[in-house]
């Protein structure tokens, strides 16, 4: 397994963020992990990234706990791609992306190809602070891609918080189809997302969170079942059929 974690518990003031008896994501997954608003993904993430500790319990990457990587070395293995990134100093967003390359020892290797697959080629020469949200997002997963370039994929993880975040339907799918092709290359993708559609559509496993503890998970014909979603997400839901058959459609009510 390229990520796993066991016995995960976070808490602040009293308050339970995540309790995960267990996770592991293989080879070539792609995790959506998805709840409701404050059901714990984003420390989730955070954990699995090696950004929080938590209190009790240990993730390790390819069978090392994280705490036992130099940080160089992990942030080659491993790129976390947040839910949004704010930068002090003005770079243009070919920089940016060359920040990917720092554990390296910086260089321009992949550099053409991440935005290229990132579908922010036409973005290099423009400063980042101009960018719209969705064009930054892009240019983060250019900076994610381009750091992990030079690791096999089967010796990679990707992490994305809310990747599809303020970006049209065109540019949603082509950000989740560049982390699809680099689960089909190898590598261990994990996501947040909020669309169920986008889920049915790009992943292959899904965890679904309630309240920081695991209602279920596994792969996503399964998990995309309205009674379980229902039970996330606190709502009645119902899977309506699709006339082409090529799509999942929920509907609440």
């Amino acid at each position: 397994m390229t990520l796993t974690a066991e016995g995960l518990r976070v808490t602040r003031a009293g308050r339970l963020l995540l309790e995960l008896p267990r996770l592991s994501v293989a080879p070539g997954e792609v995790l959506a992990v998805l709840g409701a608003n404050g059901a714990g993904k984003s420390t989730l993430l955070r954990c699995l990234s090696g950004e929080l500790r938590p209190d009790a319990g240990e993730v390790r990457l390819l069978g090392r706990p994280l705490g036992q990587w130099p940080a160089r070395e992990m942030a080659r293995h491993r790129a976390v791609m947040p839910q949004a990134s704010a930068l002090a100093f003005p770079l243009r967003a070919a920089e940016v992306v060359a920040l990917g390359r720092i554990p390296w020892g910086g260089g321009t290797a992949g550099l053409e190809a991440a935005l290229a697959t990132a579908g922010a080629a036409h973005l290099a020469r423009r400063w980042y602070g101009t960018l719209s949200g969705g064009e930054a997002q892009r240019v983060q997963l250019a900076r994610v891609l381009a750091q992990l370039h030079g690791t096999p994929p089967g010796q990679s993880a990707l992490v994305l918080d809310e990747p599809t975040a303020s970006l049209d339907l065109m540019q949603q799918h082509r950000i989740l189809e560049a982390a699809a092709a680099r689960a089909a290359a190898g590598a261990a993708v994990v996501m947040v997302l909020h669309d169920l559609h986008l889920a049915a559509r790009h992943a292959t496993h899904v965890l679904l969170l309630r309240a920081g503890r695991p209602l279920a998970c596994g792969p996503v014909r399964e998990m995309l079942d309205a009674g379980l979603l229902s039970a996330t997400y606190g709502v009645p839901l119902r899977r309506v059929p699709d006339a082409v058959g090529a799509a999942v459609l929920f509907v609440s009510g």
